[in-house]
């Protein structure tokens, strides 16, 4: 075991009886290295690693101390080398993961060596919980029948994953229809405190995680450090490689009041998400303080801590304290593990929720708890929050804007629907599942509308689907359930479901109606994120708010109202029922919750994992090496070390590329990255029926990420996506040479490899924000595209992009895309990279216009660490990676 900087110390657990060894930071402090008393507790945890893995390859002393010396104001600008405790995936980007680590194994077994040799360095948990679907929704039937279609669509995913359980010794699977990858972590993965056997001795470390989904953040209301990457970052992590990071600023909020009877966790979050998003946290690590921080209950941490995307924030941290202690009691793990998280805390410095002035932050915001008001937020980002009153002004003008009108009515099978009706209400996973006070307050709001004989009208398609097993048990104690199955919200599977996209089918009638007539109709859900066609295609207003709330606009059928002064609906004796008259009170949902939440319920649910009666009958292959299917149409092996040497790389030139695509602001990945239904006359549709699926076979994207057939087809097609070379019609097209039809992107793509052409795309301000989706990048390199030049970029993309071997550029001099008029004519050559790579260097971008003329741009290029710079010169993280395995 090694003993950097003599900082190895004996530590005896005397509560847990355990004894071993603990890298100390108070023996770091001893030598005289930082000052580490006033370090914000997030920043001495990523230290405690820094410090344990400092054996000169994967960090060294000098990342020690800078680190250990972080400066508040000023932290500098280098990269931290972070070996995290374990990874988290889910099925969607866990897929690809695997899929790319088995053909790591092929490639290894290529160069005469032993394929085993490429596996999981530190524990690594995929949670199947992005293939459900909406199919059925509003009837006691839908669980059963959305479980069956699950898994006829995914029996190929299904016998892959299982394959890799039995591949790889640290690599486990938690079953389909347990719940959500951040309610079973924060219920069941987390450990707080790791204990390994390393050198012979025990060694304690605390449980630091990366995971394959932005929102892995939710366990940071747990006290644990962790945050969402990309797959290709996520392989280098358990291979283990350090994910490697710029030093952060910490944005410190400071929490104080008392929340106002009937405000919600949900209430809370959008609260945060607007303010944080307002204060440009992107990149930045928040950590929460204060007595406000103290009282909030854990659910209600990690109901904030999983909005940190979309406040744009690396983290949003809680860290350790009795309260954290409480819901590790609660939901079932030992007295022996709590009495070990206590004691490690302790003694390294790190326990319990800072008091105001106790160390040091870049800058304190703000938040008054008893300011916060009932709220949602929409139309399309999370951060636009809106007051509860304010809503039907907002609707009012956005359908203004629109040039639509609420009082134009349709006939459809389920009834009249107009601009502003609501078509989709979902109580769903993320966010808020995890969290009981919110769910219980949407059961007691459905009983009271059920006791005035308040439903939905029919067009409104009502789902629940809750983050863990856990929620049904408590629900079934309290007997509300079948409140909730009264008005339509019955359980519809454990999973991410609407949330991401798997909505489900609109009813027919309704969705002729809506395409027909151009409506501009709503979803309500309880999410996270609700960006244009996220969660339905056809549905352009999207709201977020708190299950109870989605509820109510469920009952009212629209969102253009009131509701404080417009009634939800009216009752069975003909009386008009306001939300006061529904909306329970914080007292009701506290009694409740304090009757009907067991510490049994989860040691019961997680004491078996061996997933439903489907599951358990899935049969897979066996062997180190996976037996590829060249007919499969889900599962194929990728491209990605087809020109792997231990040799030199060629890098890619960047002379005479043309321009792919232009985009404006605020491109999400969830617009570059294929997601959602397939069409049949895409390129993706055209591949499948020509592989002889059917249509009503397709399945989603997610579904066929292991496929990159598929996924290459899918990159920058949403539906939504604007590319001015098109015209900025909507959808993924483009003009070849600028000129011309519009075509699709792919098939452009495939001309210009015709013609052995490189690619460029140009973006505008926060370029690839959203989700970690990993084949936005793979995508972007399968079509070719050699350079990105935006006005800025989302933390994960960018890395992403470097991750593939593409080259992620800025504009320097304030230019864009519209102020050098480009249209897709041009031809790009970047130059200012010949002499070598470095971080943050300096280029120029050479455009060469139709007409003859030329025009020079200023670019920075935002490879911002050494160890991107080796990615880029390898052709990609996952070369990189494999490279170094072989050479041991």
């Amino acid at each position: 075991m090694k003993n950097p900087l003599n900082c190895l110390k004996e530590f005896k657990s005397l509560s847990s009886g355990k004894s071993g060894y603990i890298y100390s930071l108070k023996e770091l402090e001893k030598q005289g290295i930082g000052n580490l008393k006033r370090l914000p507790v997030s920043i001495k945890i990523v230290l405690e690693s820094v410090l344990r893995n400092c054996d000169g390859v994967l960090a060294n002393e000098g990342d020690v101390k800078r680190l250990a010396n972080w400066n508040a104001k000023q932290p500098g600008d280098y990269e931290v080398p972070f070996v995290v405790s374990r990874i988290v995936l889910q099925d969607f980007t866990g897929v690809p993961l695997l899929v790319d680590l088995a053909a790591m194994r092929d490639a290894a077994a290529r160069q005469g060596k032993d394929p085993s040799v490429v596996e999981p360095l530190v524990p690594v948990d995929l949670v199947v919980d992005h293939s459900v679907q909406m199919d059925s929704a509003g009837s006691a039937n839908s669980y059963n029948i959305n479980l069956d279609l699950e898994f006829k669509r995914n029996s190929e995913r299904y016998e892959f994953l299982k394959w890799g359980q039995q591949a790889f010794k640290t690599f486990s699977v938690v079953p389909p229809s347990t719940g959500i990858i951040h309610q079973v972590n924060l219920e069941y993965l987390a450990r707080l405190v790791f204990e390994s056997q390393v050198d012979g001795k025990t060694l304690f470390y605390p449980d630091t995680l990366v995971g394959t989904d932005s929102h892995t953040t939710m366990i940071n209301g747990l006290g644990v450090v962790g945050w969402g990457v990309g797959g290709i970052e996520a392989e280098a992590g358990m291979l283990g490689q350090p994910v490697s990071f710029k030093v952060p600023e910490v944005i410190g909020v400071r929490v104080f009041g008392k929340l106002n009877d009937g405000v919600s966790a949900t209430d809370i979050a959008l609260t945060v998400t607007q303010i944080l998003r307002n204060e440009k946290v992107v990149g930045k690590f928040v950590e929460f303080f204060g007595e406000g921080a103290k009282m909030l209950p854990l659910a209600d941490r990690a109901t904030i801590a999983n909005m940190a995307p979309e406040y744009g924030a690396t983290m949003g941290y809680f860290p350790v304290d009795e309260k954290t202690l409480e819901y590790m009691r609660l939901s079932g793990r030992s007295e022996e593990q709590i009495s070990l998280i206590k004691d490690y805390f302790e003694e390294q410095g790190i326990f319990g929720i800072r008091e105001d002035g106790e160390c040091d932050y870049t800058k304190v915001v703000d938040l008054d708890l008893s300011k916060i008001r009932p709220c949602v937020a929409g139309h399309k980002r999370p951060q636009d929050r809106i007051e509860l009153p304010d809503l039907k002004k907002s609707v009012s003008a956005l359908l203004e804007q629109s040039g639509k009108s609420s009082s134009q009515k349709v006939s459809t099978n389920k009834g009249e629907i107009s601009n502003g009706s609501v078509l989709i209400a979902a109580i769903t996973s993320c966010t808020n599942t995890s969290n009981p006070s919110v769910i219980i307050a949407a059961a007691l709001l459905a009983k009271k509308a059920c006791e005035f004989g308040l439903k939905p009208p029919s067009y409104v398609k009502t789902s629940f689907a809750p983050g863990s097993r856990v929620v049904s048990d408590y629900l079934e104690c309290a007997g509300l359930q079948k409140y909730l199955d009264e008005i339509g919200f019955n359980l519809a599977g454990y999973g991410c479901a609407t949330c991401i996209g798997n909505s489900g089918p609109l009813e027919e009638s309704v969705s002729k109606a809506v395409k027909e007539n151009d409506l501009l109709c709503a979803s309500v859900l309880s999410g996270n994120r609700n960006f244009e066609a996220r969660v339905h295609a056809q549905i352009k207003a999207n709201y977020l708010m708190s299950p109870q709330l989605v509820v109510a606009f469920a009952l009212a059928g629209r969102v253009d109202i009131d509701m404080e002064s417009e009634p939800v609906g009216v009752s069975k004796d003909g009386k008009a029922v306001y939300l006061k008259d529904i909306m329970p009170s914080s007292r009701e949902v506290e009694e409740c919750m304090a009757n009907c939440i067991k510490k049994e319920m989860f040691a019961k649910r997680y004491s078996d994992m061996s997933g439903p009666k489907l599951w358990q009958a899935v049969e897979s292959p066996e062997g180190a090496l996976y037996k590829w299917n060249e007919k499969s149409t889900y599962i194929q092996n990728p491209p990605f070390f087809d020109a792997f040497t231990m040799g030199e790389t060629t890098l890619p030139s960047l002379n005479s590329l043309r321009a792919l695509a232009i985009f404006g602001d605020s491109v999400t990945t969830d617009h570059i990255s294929p997601a959602g239904s397939i069409l049949p006359e895409s390129p993706a549709g055209r591949y499948l029926r020509e592989n002889g699926v059917e249509v009503k076979d397709f399945n989603s994207f997610g579904s066929r990420r292991g496929n990159d057939r598929v996924m290459a087809r899918g990159t920058f097609a949403n539906v939504r996506i604007k590319n001015l070379i098109a015209g900025g019609v909507e959808g993924g097209y483009t003009k070849i040479d600028g000129e011309g039809e519009n075509v699709y992107i792919f098939d452009a793509c495939q001309a210009y490899a015709a013609q052995n052409r490189g690619l460029i795309v140009f973006g505008g301000r926060d370029y690839g924000m959203g989700s970690s989706r990993d084949w936005a990048a793979k995508g972007t390199s399968l079509l070719g595209v050699r350079a990105v030049v935006a006005k800025s970029f989302e933390r994960i993309h960018r890395s992403n992009l470097i991750g593939m071997g593409i080259l992620p550029f800025e504009f320097a001099s304030g230019e864009d895309a519209s102020t050098l008029k480009l249209d897709g004519t041009e031809t790009f050559s970047i130059s200012g990279l010949e002499g070598g790579i470095t971080p943050a260097m300096s280029a120029k971008l050479k455009i060469e216009r139709k007409d003859g003329t030329v025009d020079f741009a200023n670019l920075l290029l935002r490879i911002d660490t050494p160890v991107e710079v080796e990615y880029y010169k390898r052709g990609g993280i996952l070369p990189y990676v494999l490279k170094k395995i072989l050479e041991k």
